[in-house]
């Protein structure tokens, strides 16, 4: 694939829990592409499709139907192992929960990704993460010893530190406050301008979402706008629309 073509694609994305009379239709008929060095948001009403979306275009989940092809990749054929040695070489995770190990430093939570690969971390590279999340008198401490703002601040640093082909980010800002949020939507949004990194959010906050180039909205399993987001007034004044 092209370095210029689109990262992901998704073609005819359908996922269903359950059968028969208690299915439900978490995904009905996605198509979308996500540009490569974007920020994409993702947003929609509880149940609107939007957390299965991400896992699918992330394999952590497989759809009932449709392919998703990630970095020229057809994701959807690979086995467990692929998709795992894919997951670890292409993408970076920031989670709301912040998901660090406890026993370990902040640099050696950042540096974790390329351990478990047996990759050999580039100095120069952790030395500019940790200054770019504001973190270089914490790179001794332990996950308690932070707060979950500098939790998240490692996170989306260990997230970036592969290089991956696309960073996903679900709920990063869930689990802050106002203050610890703005600081880690500047640094996805400083990810995209400064790093060419792509990322892709899935949020319920219309302040997280304003700092992304597109915005896309589920409601009930399906796309029904996909348009640059706008203020967060704005984007506050299109989910009222939705709902």
């Amino acid at each position: 694939m092209s370095a210029n073509g689109p990262v992901v694609v998704a073609t005819d994305l359908h996922r269903r829990f359950g059968e028969g009379d208690t299915a439900v239709d978490a995904l009905d008929g996605v198509t979308t592409a996500f540009e490569r060095d974007r920020f994409t948001a993702i947003m929609g009403p509880s149940g609107s499709g939007k957390s299965t979306l991400m896992h699918i275009l992330a394999g952590l989940d497989k759809p009932t139907s449709g392919v998703v092809e990630l970095d020229g990749v057809d994701i959807t054929k690979l086995d467990d192992g692929e998709l795992t040695q894919l997951r670890r070489d292409k993408l970076g995770f920031v989670f709301q929960f912040f998901n660090l190990l406890p026993v370990l430093t902040a640099e050696e939570n950042l540096v974790l990704p390329l351990s478990i690969a047996g990759r050999k971390p580039d100095e120069a590279w952790v030395d500019q993460l940790i200054a770019t999340v504001g973190l270089e008198d914490r790179r001794t401490h332990r996950p308690a010893e932070l707060s979950g703002g500098q939790q998240q601040r490692v996170a989306v640093a260990r997230a970036l530190v592969s290089k991956p082909a696309v960073v996903f980010a679900d709920e990063p800002t869930g689990n802050l406050d106002s203050k610890a949020s703005a600081d880690v939507m500047k640094l996805l949004r400083g990810a995209v301008d400064d790093f060419d990194q792509t990322v892709v959010m899935v949020t319920h906050d219309p302040v997280a979402a304003a700092h992304a180039d597109r915005l896309i909205t589920l409601q009930d399993g399906k796309i029904v706008s996909d348009a640059a987001p706008g203020s967060a007034d704005d984007v506050i004044e299109l989910q009222k629309q939705l709902d």
